[in-house]
């Protein structure tokens, strides 16, 4: 499992884990019943704090992408296919809605964004 953390980055570190490690579960690079690091397993690996670790596995945990087995160790949870279609579809909207916002700002047309949006859409297929 690679983490690349930026000092350069406004995301505090224990988000920059989380969504990293969110990525690749969705991405189907983490499957269901995958281990994970311990949590010192990963502050030592990431030269990061043990607290910043728990943080992010907190985080983890909560949202439903890991699971703590007690005396076994953390897991990637099973996730539901609907599940990560909706989570995809909510930063999906969080980043329409940011480049909706910079098109008002910035006096852009919409038709000329959704053309965008449509060309990146078909340019893989």
């Amino acid at each position: 499992m690679e983490i690349i953390l930026s000092s350069n980055s406004q995301k505090p570190i224990y988000e920059q884990i989380t969504s990293q490690i969110k990525g690749m579960i969705m991405r189907g690079e983490l499957k269901s019943g995958d281990p994970m690091p311990s949590m010192r397993g990963l502050a030592k690996d990431l030269h990061i704090s043990v607290i910043t670790a728990q943080h992010a596995y907190e985080d983890l945990q909560r949202d439903g992408f890991i699971t703590t087995v007690a005396g076994k160790g953390t897991f990637v949870a099973a996730r539901n296919k609907d599940f990560i279609r909706e989570e995809q579809l909510r930063i999906a909207q969080e980043k329409l809605y940011e480049a909706a916002r910079i098109g008002r700002e910035n006096h852009i047309e919409l038709d000329r964004l959704v053309g965008i949006l449509t060309m990146f859409y078909e340019e893989d297929e």
